[in-house]
């Protein structure tokens, strides 16, 4: 077991109860640890701690939690940082979504304009971050999940020295929707993703060991006309046999985008909007666990269910604990391990875990066919950081026009300072008009 000291940035989100709930369900493995939960919304804050100081009792390995909005008072001497939030919350998701569609462009969270201003947003808080933790933690290790996890991470390891593991389900929960639109069971699969985060594809699928494509193909020739498979789905499935690659979801947005905006001009309501409708929902639920002698999570009404950030906590005790174990995970592309990406751009492979780091598994090409639009998105992911650590408006205007989702720069000028706009309490001057 291994007796750390973890900070957990975001600790009064609408996902915090349910990671810290999958952190002390992995007690045994950190037996003994502080938690301290950080967050600037001090009411929120307090009822996840009440939630996990009570889940932790409970668990019985002796892990305590305490809570501050004193971010450096905080970070000191912590040995894990695991980081998870959202500058802005969704209002300015909403924005991300919105104001893009307007100008013709989809709109989504962590892809195309979207995500570039979050990236803009999350990373101005990073580098307080890191800088605190320079000041009083200069050993710790950073787990992140905050989004975009790529470029988030990509900014960290080109401008400081502090160590930063970004996790995302991807290469895990892709392959299973393609797999079981064609009527295959993921169980009998083995799949290799790799790429840039969110936007991964195979170099290896396989079905009881042998080449999966043919059996994709078949399914989409008997399924390519069956109402009854949602769009996402069929999408995912149509890509997979067209480029011979099991695609990340959010290529739906690159290959079928004009499909996809429609779709969106159409919603009466975006993502965000939703979600915000659910999230006094939430809280009211947290609120009565917070009450509670035994709090107990429900899964249909916490935000993500019961088992957040899981992956994350996975890479975290595997390091800790020096395990071994294999997890994907989203670090600098050491030796050019990936082969096509240069060697300081963040890629999302597979790593052994240990004390000594994430050791990135050998790697395979990604197929031609698909490798040029993912080194085009990791591209853009360089520029998008510089930008947002050290960049002004034109270093953000070269990375935004470089996403291929922004196919005009009469339009990227105008979207970039509409939102630059929106955004500016979030937001360095520097980046401003």
């Amino acid at each position: 077991m291994a007796r750390i000291k973890m900070a957990y940035i975001g600790g009064g989100s609408s996902r915090a109860a349910g990671t810290m709930a999958s952190f002390l369900w992995h007690g045994p493995e950190f037996a003994g640890s502080e938690v301290v939960l950080i967050d600037k919304d001090p009411e929120r804050l307090e009822i996840v701690r009440r939630i996990a100081e009570k889940l932790a009792a409970q668990g019985g390995d002796d892990i305590t939690v305490t809570a501050t909005t004193d971010q450096r008072t905080g970070l000191t001497d912590v040995d894990a940082v695991l980081t998870s939030f959202r500058p802005g919350n969704f209002d300015a998701r909403a924005l991300d979504e919105r104001i893009p569609i307007k100008h013709g462009v989809i709109g989504q969270e962590t892809q195309g304009p979207g995500g570039f201003f979050m990236a803009l947003r999350s990373i101005n808080d990073m580098r307080g971050i890191t800088d605190d933790l320079q000041a009083v933690a200069p050993n710790a290790v950073i787990f992140n999940y905050t989004n975009p996890v790529n470029i988030v991470s990509q900014a960290v390891a080109s401008y400081t020295s502090i160590p930063i593991y970004s996790m995302c389900e991807g290469p895990l929960v892709f392959p299973p929707v393609v797999l079981r639109s064609a009527g295959l069971d993921p169980e009998r699969a083995k799949v290799t993703m790799a790429g840039v985060n969110h936007n991964c594809w195979s170099y290896e699928h396989l079905y009881d060991g042998k080449d999966v494509m043919p059996l994709l193909e078949a399914a989409w020739e008997e399924r390519k006309d069956d109402p009854t498979l949602d769009a996402n789905s069929k999408r995912a499935l149509h890509l997979a046999v067209v480029m011979q690659s099991i695609p990340s979801d959010y290529f739906n947005y690159y290959y079928f985008r004009n499909g996809v905006f429609r779709a969106q001009q159409a919603a009466p309501r975006t993502r965000s909007e939703v979600i915000m409708n659910e999230v006094p929902g939430y809280w009211e639920h947290y609120r009565e666990q917070a009450e509670s002698s035994h709090p107990e999570l429900d899964p249909a009404r916490s935000r993500g269910g019961i088992h957040e950030l899981e992956l994350a906590i996975d890479v975290m005790s595997a390091y800790y604990n020096d395990t071994g174990a294999r997890l994907p995970v989203n670090l600098p592309n050491a030796g050019g391990a990936l082969p096509g990406f240069d060697a300081e751009t963040v890629v999302e492979v597979y790593c052994t875990v240990n004390r000594k780091g994430c050791h990135i598994e050998p790697q395979q090409p990604l197929p031609l066919a698909v490798r040029g639009i993912t080194r085009q998105l990791a591209d853009y992911q360089m520029l998008a950081a510089k930008a947002a650590w050290e960049g002004n408006r034109a270093d953000a205007i070269r990375a935004l026009i470089a996403n291929p989702l922004v196919p005009d720069l009469a339009i990227a000028e105008p979207l970039y300072d509409e939102m630059a706009a929106a955004h500016s309490a979030y937001l360095p001057e520097r980046l401003l008009r």
